[in-house]
């Protein structure tokens, strides 16, 4: 309870925060006036950003399934967001119920909901730990972490639309290695990366007006595939995530222009 309490005490409602705006955009009530107002503002420059983040949403769960039908039993999940249907630990341990999985994120609502809505299997585990990808080397050293995955054995590393909030001055890359260093071979990274790519010029300056802090920054997709050069990528290498096993998803597939979000899976050499 007192951590509870410690958690809600450091929640800011005035300021948007990403895991609360994109429950917003996938229909969740977890969320605030601030929250709302900057999902909508993206959403003025980009009119299916709610399309694109439920087609975020759906790679996390195929790719989850993926990892768990080739026997990964292990999952760190950072920036895993306010619980939603079908999180990483319910699709893995549909495939095997003991199946390990940590959630990590920044924001202390998604702390306090995760604790109370991601239940584990009996034969599983889930754990929830309160930290920020910009500093990696504390999330490795968590003793949650370390207690409950296993670092001799393979883990599925979940990045999934998270690193579009790491600037470019924040070292992207040494946080990626950082992290990539930790996995033992046989692993795999699971990523996915918001793209202006794909938008027309008068969007994108849309976008970037509602983005006066810089805190976001979309990327290319050879520039997410140079942040993951030291991983074997699985075909078809960094593509839209409505274009990953197509078959999987409902069909017709949305056109890769309205989702703009680009998505790998690579494996651990």
């Amino acid at each position: 309870m007192a951590d509870r309490r410690h958690a809600l005490d450091r929640i800011d409602t005035t300021v948007a925060h990403p895991a609360r705006r994109y429950n917003y955009l996938l229909g969740g009530k977890d969320n605030f006036a601030a929250d709302r107002a900057s999902a909508e503002a993206i959403e003025a420059a980009m009119p299916t950003i709610r399309l694109a983040a439920l087609e975020n949403r759906a790679f996390l769960q195929r790719a989850v399934r993926f990892l768990a039908e080739r026997g990964i039993r292990q999952f760190l999940d950072i920036g895993t967001g306010i619980p939603s249907a079908d999180n990483t630990h319910e699709v893995a341990q549909r495939i095997d119920p003991a199946s390990r999985i940590v959630y990590v994120d920044n924001d202390p609502i998604v702390l306090t909901h995760a604790r109370a809505l991601l239940t584990s299997t009996p034969e599983g585990t889930t754990a929830y730990i309160d930290a920020d990808l910009r500093e990696p080397q504390g999330i490795l050293d968590d003793h949650e972490v370390r207690s409950t995955l296993d670092f001799t054995q393979p883990i599925a590393l979940m990045l999934v639309a998270v690193l579009h909030f790491v600037r470019d001055d924040e070292d992207p890359q040494g946080i990626v290695d950082t992290l990539i260093d930790a996995l033992p071979p046989g692993s795999y990274v699971v990523a996915s990366h918001s793209t202006w790519e794909y938008l027309p010029s008068e969007a994108i300056e849309k976008l970037e007006a509602a983005n006066p802090d810089g805190r976001f920054r979309a990327r290319t997709a050879e520039q997410l595939e140079k942040l993951f050069t030291r991983l074997d990528l699985l075909p078809p290498g960094v593509q839209s995530v409505s274009e990953w096993w197509p078959e999987d998803a409902p069909n017709p597939r949305p056109r890769i222009e309205d989702v703009a979000f680009n998505a790998l899976i690579g494996q651990v050499r």
